[in-house]
């Protein structure tokens, strides 16, 4: 089921953030400065991205416009983090939960619904990011185009 809402405004993007804090990777920490590249992630988001995988996203969530509206509600869309992450590079992302207001009226199930299908468009977004926004060839390796003269790589035939 599709779901048929407006497109909402990309999240603008906030950090930085330890490391720990996202879910998804598990490395340790060796320089809390690092540089996540949120603002050239926003401009990308801003520039189309968001909107095309928005759209990916609304054409296979099981969310209804009710549940969306809740989402909608509590600003939530605003608060998904999307970040580049040095170490395996790639975008990683940080969704929302629902504020303890809302788990407080809505029945767990929603509640469950709502984070999951949360969690499914920022992965929709961050693999959109990477195979068709951030692009990257065999000669090359990092998604940012200061990154290609730094991290270039040849490849080895076996013996």
């Amino acid at each position: 089921m599709a779901l048929d809402v407006s497109i909402p405004d990309p999240p603008s993007l906030h950090g930085p953030q330890p490391r720990g804090e996202y879910e998804a990777i598990d490395n340790p920490v060796n320089d809390p400065e690092d540089d996540y590249r949120r603002e050239e992630i926003e401009t990308i988001l801003a520039n189309g991205a968001w909107n095309d995988a928005f759209e990916e996203w609304a054409a296979q969530t099981g969310l209804t416009a009710a549940t969306f509206e809740v989402v909608v509600e509590y600003d939530l869309i605003d608060d998904f983090d999307f970040y580049w992450d040095a170490t395996t590079d790639e975008v990683g992302y940080q969704s929302p939960t629902l504020p303890q207001a809302a788990r407080d009226v809505l029945d767990t199930a929603v509640v469950d619904d709502i984070e999951s299908e949360l969690d499914t468009l920022g992965r929709v977004v961050s693999e959109m990011l990477e195979n068709d926004y951030l692009l990257r060839d065999d000669e090359t390796f990092g998604f940012f185009a200061d990154d290609t003269s730094e991290n270039t790589y040849e490849s080895r035939d076996e013996e």
